[in-house]
């Protein structure tokens, strides 16, 4: 997908943090050897927006030039697009547009389905350690919904450096991909790996991981390391990137040139359900 202060926190802080963003009982918890420095767990009351002080509801489509792929989702910050869903989830909705909506769109006059790309830019970034994200993933015709993460070195794309955590592409739904994008290695181009569910990754909550340590960086899927990626497994001449603060986003994208166009076999609405996001290591919040 295009791809369009600094407060070192580490393990030793993780108490803190987390009791400001505490586990509701009965949910999964860290062991207590290892506490995240930063949790969003998504406790609150139904249609209840993400709370501002962690988290940037992006808009739009046509002046984001289709958000890179000629996508044809019109982001919006209305609560049926992206809402706690009353029972500990962050909801993200993909859904068409309501009739006579006219919102503007790159790839026609009007987009047809609106949806929600949300953002920790400059409230929550991790420098270094693990950041996972517990979800259930919508599958069907024309679906990309993504879990990645971008750098903060203030770059343009790609340069800023792309990890892309978990993608779940179209007519794919049992297949999860982890990419890399950087200066000289992006788009079609990104280095990638990816591993198969046993059921639609729309089926059930799967915890989706990225391990940032220097000059590695490792996905895996439930505590199962699919790819690892390191310098020389890079084009020449090898940019990595990847050493600095990288932010958090969450996006149902819809259409576009990877995935297809959605049919009448796509679900609507088309919700990725996002029951934690943990960051353990050191970083930012």
């Amino acid at each position: 997908m295009n791809r369009r202060t600094r407060l070192a926190v580490v393990l030793a802080l993780g108490g803190l943090l987390t009791a400001c963003v505490s586990a509701p009982d009965g949910r999964p918890s860290p062991p207590s050897a290892e506490r995240p420095f930063w949790q969003a767990e998504f406790g609150g009351p139904a249609a209840t927006r993400p709370p501002e002080r962690f988290w940037t509801t992006e808009t739009g489509n046509r002046d984001a030039e289709g958000w890179g792929n000629n996508e044809l989702q019109y982001y919006t910050d209305e609560a049926e697009n992206s809402a706690l869903d009353g029972a500990g989830h962050l909801a993200i909705s993909a859904r068409p547009a309501p009739a006579g909506s006219r919102l503007p769109c790159h790839t026609q006059e009007f987009c047809p389905w609106t949806s929600a790309r949300l953002t920790t830019e400059g409230k929550v970034a991790l420098s270094r350690g693990r950041v996972e994200i517990r979800a259930k993933m919508p599958t069907g015709a024309g679906l990309l919904p993504a879990i990645w993460m971008l750098g903060d070195n203030g770059v343009e794309w790609p340069g800023q450096g792309e990890i892309d955590i978990c993608e779940v592409v179209g007519g794919e739904p049992r297949t999860v991909y982890g990419t890399a994008h950087g200066p000289t290695y992006f788009n079609e181009n990104g280095i990638d790996g990816s591993t198969t569910l046993a059921a639609d990754a729309s089926q059930a909550f799967h915890t989706y991981a990225v391990d940032k340590q220097p000059h590695r960086i490792t996905w895996s899927v439930d505590g199962k390391s699919y790819f690892t990626l390191t310098p020389p497994m890079l084009p020449a001449p090898r940019d990595w990137v990847f050493e600095q603060d990288m932010h958090l986003l969450l996006n149902v994208a819809v259409g576009g040139d990877w995935p297809g166009p959605p049919d009448t076999s796509t679900p609507s609405p088309a919700t990725m359900t996002v029951d934690y996001v943990r960051f353990y290591g050191e970083g930012s919040a």
